[in-house]
């Protein structure tokens, strides 16, 4: 009956805990709590980039698959139905959107425009423009310009929203962008950030519930959609995805293993307490610390917690006849201790990383290993049913420890093994350290082509550069970026680079404003002028009566500030390159298709470093070897406070060399056999070889533990083989995965226990008992 109530109880506390972490914990999806922390200036500005940027924002959209006309047709009803969807911040197809302008920047029209500044607002400009507006009048044009021409006459309207649109203009075909493959073309930017897998899924979603009502049932029309939202939730849907079904076959074969080993349904319910309480604590101390968790934490914390599940099976394994499960696990108690401190301190190194998500996962594991450890320890014991099958008696078992016991242990296997592992890391052709972020996560060569192609067809900003441009505020941004545009002008004609986007493209410097200000005539002699242009011309008296007041108020309105313009429907452009830092103001200009980077040095040079060109794969790279860095720096540290807890543990300095040795030179194999099969390493790398030297102390501990009998030795090899064979389901099929992360840490972790369990055999000492049963 106690039994039962403490199993009751146990369960209840179980549930409580689950309904709080449900209750308190947040899930995140930003893929950022997981890139390492910033150090530098254009590190920290590289954060930003990577996920609220405009290049980390866009989305391009292709449809195929019908005639012209139809392919038109649906990319101006698209481009309609994804403007009006709060998801989206921006959407370009190539044809006329008077609604950029609004009647937030329509005042301002002519302080924006440079139509002007060469040639004044005059009768002789007048004529002109009046001249062509008769000649589009009789053109097909004239739909879209009647509404326009009381208020513009001089369409400054039209040549806005021309100048505003991508530097590099698309193929236009029947009024939209086309592709040289026949696609129509559109260009959407979100709102949400770029490494938002949730929020662009959101986008994805609504884009493709559009285009499917647009497109109707039985449209032969095909939409493709490419951008670095979109492979984030790609990547993200088949991280989970994979995951997902990965795990729950290597559920269904740790179960079958432990009803092999055990013959037991109720044991393995019982067994699996431990391991439950240690995740939901996990979960717990992270909405405790941290109020938010990455569902990546989760998902690595539930794998490299893996660890805990030795805690059950060496209880169970090594249950003996004629002694209850208490006083067996008294027994076992300071080595389960001395690996669950290692364990602990092992994973400290990840909470001395600095990343967000890395120390989530820290107190994740540190506290699962911790419940797990106790609970095996103080609450396992007291429920597990009195009667149990002895794992000594299990068939073969007696003849496998024999054999294993016969095996020839020579004092020159460790020298050769490391001499033999030297010779493979020598040899490895690749770089040792993977750098490169965005090998992390790879899309497919054939998505990453497309996207390729589709950005050079729609001119859309490139990924990997930025022009900065620096002040002390926002205005003085804007008059540099108006100084220096002459210079990339000179620049993309000599071929540097085919475009590029600085702020003041689209919002003026307040002295260029004021200056247009200025050169307007004032209503009565604009008046004069109009009356004396439109002499003979076939246009009402009064017509442009909208067009007088609009200059005349154009006269004296305030300046147009950025926080103006971001109110406005484009504001999210301005908004994206005009930032704020400490003490002063970045502009942040986009560059298409870069060819001479360092043509870019002079200029430079010129402004003594306030015009810049980042290159963000280069600032990406130096952050992750700085990050690395620190990391090795914590690992070193924990390995010192690893060896300390063993001496001390045993405090005979052989015992613990027969401990350490086998998982020191496990892990420098695992390391000889990843980098001379071309592996460059990477954080996942080092988070792996932790879990795998984890799992490998336990196996030298338990090896080099004394066995007063036969029968305990067959238990303690018993328990070791459960142990190794679960590890292996786990990792051998996420090694098997088609996702970099998963294969790097289901190898990692595969090697390791293959090497940990060999060597700690071979490295133990020889045991004096034999038994041939």
């Amino acid at each position: 009956m106690q039994r039962f109530a403490l199993l009751v109880g146990w369960v209840a506390v179980l549930v409580g805990v689950a309904a709080y972490a449900a209750h308190a914990l947040k899930l995140s999806t930003d893929l950022r709590s997981f890139m390492p922390p910033a150090q530098t200036a254009d590190q920290k500005l590289l954060m930003e980039q990577i996920g609220e940027g405009p290049g980390s924002r866009l989305l391009l959209l292709a449809i195929h698959g019908e005639a012209d006309e139809r392919l038109a047709e649906l990319s101006r009803a698209l481009s309609v139905a994804l403007r009006g969807d709060a998801h989206f911040s921006q959407v370009v197809n190539g044809e006329f959107d008077a609604g950029m302008l609004d009647e937030t920047l329509l005042p301002y029209r002519y302080l924006l425009t440079s139509s002007f500044d060469d040639e004044p607002l005059d009768e002789a400009l007048l004529a002109d423009e009046l001249g062509q507006r008769v000649e589009d009048l009789g053109s097909p044009a004239a739909t879209l310009l009647k509404p326009l021409l009381p208020r513009d006459p001089t369409l400054e309207i039209m040549k806005l929203a021309e100048r505003w649109s991508p530097p590099k203009q698309p193929l236009v075909r029947e009024g939209v962008w086309f592709s040289p493959a026949n696609e129509a073309l559109l260009l959407v930017q979100t709102h949400a950030a770029g490494f938002d897998p949730a929020a662009q899924g959101e986008a994805v979603a609504a884009i493709q519930s559009s285009f499917e009502s647009i497109n109707g049932v039985g449209g032969k029309a095909e939409l493709v959609i490419s951008g670095p939202g979109y492979f984030t939730v790609l990547v993200n849907a088949s991280t989970r995805g994979e995951s997902e079904w990965l795990g729950r076959i290597s559920t269904v074969g740790f179960i079958l293993l432990l009803l092999l080993a055990y013959r037991s349904i109720a044991v393995l319910g019982l067994a699996a307490l431990p391991i439950a309480s240690g995740a939901l604590a996990g979960v717990a101390a992270v909405a405790v610390v941290f109020t938010e968790m990455h569902g990546i934490t989760l998902a690595f914390g539930l794998t490299l917690l893996g660890v805990a599940q030795e805690y059950p099976i060496r209880l169970l394994s090594h249950r003996r006849a004629g002694e209850t499960a208490l006083e067996s696990v008294r027994g076992l108690w300071p080595l389960l201790l001395t690996a669950i401190a290692s364990a602990c301190i092992a994973y400290l190194a990840f909470f001395a990383s600095g990343v967000t998500g890395l120390m989530q996962l820290a107190v994740f594991t540190i506290s699962g290993l911790l419940v797990a450890g106790f609970s095996t320890r103080y609450l396992l014991p007291r429920v597990l049913p009195l009667k149990f099958r002895d794992a000594a008696d299990t068939p073969g078992l007696g003849t496998v420890w024999n054999w294993l016991e016969a095996l020839p242990r020579p004092r020159w296997l460790p020298p050769v093994l490391l001499l033999f592992a030297a010779l493979m890391l020598w040899s490895a052709s690749t770089p040792f350290w993977q750098n490169d972020l965005a090998a992390l996560t790879p899309v497919p060569q054939d998505l990453m082509q497309r996207e390729g192609r589709l950005r050079a067809a729609l001119g859309a900003p490139d990924v990997r550069y930025l022009l900065i441009v620096e002040a002390a505020d926002a205005e003085g941004v804007l008059e540099l970026s108006e100084k220096i545009a002459p210079r990339i002008d000179a620049l993309t004609g000599q071929g540097a680079v085919a475009a590029a986007e600085l702020p003041s493209r689209y919002l003026p410097s307040i002295a260029t404003q004021r200056l247009r200000q200025a050169r307007l005539p004032d209503r009565s002699a604009l008046a004069a002028m109009l009356g004396a242009a439109e002499t003979d011309l076939p246009f009402r008296a009064g017509l442009f009566e909208p067009f007088l007041d609009d200059v005349e108020k154009a006269r004296t309105l305030e300046p147009l500030t950025p926080a103006v313009f971001a109110s406005s429907p484009i504001g999210a452009r301005i908004d994206a390159m005009l930032v704020k830092r400490e003490g002063h103001w970045l502009g942040l200009g986009t560059i298409i298709g870069m060819q001479d980077p360092a043509a870019f040095d002079a200029l430079s040079h010129e402004t003594g470093g306030a015009v810049r060109l980042l290159d963000l794969k280069g600032a990406s790279e130096s952050l992750v070897a700085a990050y690395r860095e620190r990391i090795l720096r914590a690992f070193g540290i924990a390995i010192v406070l690893l060896v300390a807890t063993v001496f001390v543990a045993f405090r005979d300095l052989r015992r613990a060399w027969h401990v350490l040795a086998p998982m020191t030179l496990a892990t420098i194999l695992v390391l000889a056999v990843l980098r001379f099969g071309g592996t460059s390493l990477s954080l996942f790398h080092l988070v792996a070889l932790t879990l795998a030297a984890g799992l490998g102390l336990h196996y030298a501990l338990f090896f080099e533990r004394p066995t007063p009998d036969a029968a305990e030795a067959r238990r303690t090899l018993h328990a070791t083989l459960v142990c190794v064979i679960s590890a292996l389901l786990v990792f051998a099929l996420l090694a098997a995965s088609s996702l970099p992360v998963l294969r790097a840490i289901g190898l990692t972790v595969s090697l390791g226990v293959g090497f940990h369990f060999c060597l700690s055999i071979l490295m133990a000492r020889k045991g004096r008992t034999r038994d041939a049963r």
